[in-house]
């Protein structure tokens, strides 16, 4: 994998791997002193973490609580900095707990140094996915 593609070719990875429900893979992916960042998160959600160990502990129970069936749509952009990625991508699934519909688009910033996700930074719709829960909090 040539320096070049290396933020793109990555977030794609972290896409697939996402997708195969591998949390413990997804995190593997990311530098051990990765921040992760979800702006738009609900209230009571984190909205910052950080370092390999904490977001693995946040995502791991993921799969238990939305299966997700598809990466519907996924676009990769490259930008003029090798290490800088941008994905605009969608999901479809189903909530486990109550077999709600779960469709989500998402917008993602990656920077990676050294072959890893030193930074990653979502936004998607806490409204949309609050509605998909329903009133349960978890």
């Amino acid at each position: 994998m040539g320096n070049k593609s290396t933020a793109a070719e990555l977030l794609k990875r972290s896409l697939n791997t996402f997708l195969a429900k591998d949390m413990k893979g997804w995190s593997d992916l990311c530098e051990e002193n990765v921040l992760v960042e979800f702006p738009f998160a609900p209230e009571g959600s984190p909205r910052r973490l950080e370092g390999r160990r904490a977001i693995y502990e946040y995502l791991r129970g993921y799969p238990d609580l939305i299966d997700i069936h598809s990466i519907a749509s996924a676009r990769i952009y490259p930008t003029d900095d090798p290490n800088v990625a941008i994905a605009d991508w969608s999901v479809t699934g189903r909530v486990i707990s109550n077999g709600n519909p779960y469709n989500m688009s998402y917008a993602t910033f990656v920077t990676v140094k050294d072959g890893l996700i030193l930074h990653y930074r979502e936004y998607w719709n806490p409204e949309a996915f609050q509605a998909a829960l329903g009133a349960k909090s978890f």
